[in-house]
């Protein structure tokens, strides 16, 4: 059986991955920072701590998702 080679291999992966990542970052805290300031967030406790709460994890999930493309194995 031949060894197929990847079509990226892993440090290029990691490469793109990296300014995804920092792409991601930088465009979501953009956002949020955005819709806080803008006065859309309630000033009450509650609401605003889960405003904070939600969006500071909620980019968790994509970040997880190019993680796992960047460290798949070759």
């Amino acid at each position: 059986m031949e060894k197929r080679k990847p079509a990226l291999p892993i440090r290029v992966r990691k490469l793109i991955g990296l300014i995804l990542m920092l792409v991601l970052l930088f465009v979501y805290a953009l956002i949020v920072m955005t819709i806080a300031v803008s006065g859309r967030v309630p000033q009450e406790g509650a609401s605003e701590f889960f405003f904070y709460l939600i969006t500071g994890l909620a980019w968790t999930p994509p970040a997880a998702l190019i993680i796992s493309w960047m460290q798949r194995p070759d």
